[in-house]
């Protein structure tokens, strides 16, 4: 059985909890952030940047981590599928 899984613990509940928190807060820092800057690629580095320096240490630079990454999969995602925009319905 490998070591990493055991039995929780009242500090093991309490570290993934404190982790939760971080997570929800920088989320929240991420929502209102992207409403103001947009979410393409420049709007997503201002997001990832601001958000990062927020969130102090090491959580901080997972955030701007994900938050970097989701926004060049959404503007990636969005430049592909954005490139038809219905302009090949044949008219009868």
């Amino acid at each position: 059985m490998p070591k990493d899984i055991g039995v929780p613990t009242t500090r093991g509940l309490k570290d993934a909890a404190v982790d939760y928190a971080y997570g929800a807060g920088g989320g929240v820092v991420y929502s209102l952030l992207s409403n103001l800057f947009g979410t393409g690629l420049i709007g997503g580095l201002a997001t990832a940047a601001l958000a990062g320096s927020i969130i102090k240490g090491s959580k901080g630079e997972i955030l701007a981590t994900m938050i970097g990454f989701n926004s060049i999969v959404a503007s990636m995602s969005g430049a592909i599928s954005g490139g038809d925009a219905g302009g090949s319905q044949e008219v009868m």
